[in-house]
This record gives C-alpha cells, sequence and structure tokens, in this order.
C-alpha cells in the first residue's frame, strides 16, 4: 500500500476540515431527525471533523465534544436543516479514540506502509482512519466491513482523490488483525444474492 499523497499541499476544505463542496454526502438532501442509520453515519463525520480540530488545535477533547453537540451537530445551512448526528456515539468515538490513541496508533502503524508512518499523513486523513479503528476494535456489535464503508464514505466526503481507497485498505488491515472471525461471517449489509 502506498501514500504518496502524505506530503501533498493542504487545500482549504482539508484544511478547514470540513467536506468538499461544505457538506457532507451522508447529510444531503436529509432534513430532520434522519433514521438511525443516518444519525449514525453523520455522528461517524463528525467524529472526523472533532478529532482534526483536536488534532489541529491541541484543543480539549471535553470542549470539543460539547462545542459539536451543542452547536454543530445538526446543524442548519442556509436554511436547511440536517441530519443529527447521534451524540452518544459521536462522544464515544472522540474520547474513545483519544483516550486509547496510544492502541489506536499502535494498530493502525502496523496496517500503514512503513514508508508512510501515521505521523506523516494529513491531520484530516489521520483523523479518519482514528475514529475507524477505534471503532473496529471496541464496537463488535457492528460488522466491520459496515465500520469500513462507513469510514471509506467519510473519507469520500473530504477527499477526491486516493486516500478512500487507502481508508479502505489500511481498515481492512486493522479489521483483519483485529477482528478475522467477524470478517470470515458474511456482511449483514448485503443481501444473500450478492454474495
Amino acid at each position: 500500500m502506498s501514500n504518496d499523497d502524505a506530503g501533498s499541499p493542504v487545500t482549504p476544505e482539508r484544511a478547514s476540515g470540513q467536506p468538499k463542496g461544505g457538506k457532507s454526502k451522508s447529510r444531503k438532501n436529509k432534513t430532520g431527525g434522519g433514521s438511525a442509520k443516518a444519525r449514525r453515519k453523520a455522528a461517524r463525520l463528525a467524529a472526523a471533523q472533532a478529532l482534526y480540530q483536536i488534532d489541529l488545535a491541541q484543543a480539549p477533547v471535553e470542549n470539543v465534544v460539547g462545542e459539536f453537540v451543542a452547536h454543530r451537530l445538526g446543524e442548519e445551512i442556509d436554511g436547511d436543516k440536517f441530519v443529527s448526528g447521534d451524540p452518544q456515539l459521536f462522544a464515544d468515538i472522540v474520547r474513545g479514540a483519544i483516550h486509547r490513541r496510544a492502541e489506536v496508533d499502535g494498530v493502525l502503524g502496523a496496517a500503514l506502509d512503513p514508508r508512510f508512518p501515521l505521523d506523516r499523513l494529513e491531520l484530516l486523513l489521520r483523523a479518519i482512519l482514528r475514529a475507524g479503528a477505534y471503532e473496529i476494535a471496541v464496537h463488535t456489535d457492528t460488522h466491520p466491513r459496515i465500520l469500513i464503508s462507513e469510514y471509506v464514505d467519510v473519507a469520500r466526503a473530504f477527499f477526491s482523490g486516493r486516500e478512500p481507497a487507502m481508508v479502505n485498505g489500511v481498515l481492512d488491515h486493522v479489521a483483519r488483525a483485529l477482528r478475522a472471525d467477524d470478517l470470515a461471517k458474511p456482511d449483514p449489509g448485503r443481501s444473500a444474492a450478492e454474495e
């Protein structure tokens, strides 16, 4: 696996931690509370943004969690009310990825190409990988393929290059290392006809 873009310049949307086009795919054309699945998707996207903010500004975890829960989950933009991310899932991912950073970074380090260690990755890409690796390790009630897919979607909200494929490959490696038995089970997100 290669990460040739690790040293690429940070574009304005990457620097702000905002999705491409200002809105995430998981929030597009959705209003109000949304389904449980949509709220989980929004929580994962917000968690990546919060982890990015914590890393960039060295902000206290609880301040960032509080800010997001109070002002950014389910925000209104241009008169449109977007899906409110599940605040419990959001807070769990952010707090867990920070408090278990050494463990998460260790498993990510083993999954990355040694030429491109975690500390060389763009902050936003690193935040997405940390959130995904944390969830794969801890949220064993969710099939790892679903989590990998969710975080590939988060990466697509911010990146249009090779980063989503990298997220896919790294998180697949993490899942194989931590939850190989679960990967052997059918993905509940696919119908029997697709298998």
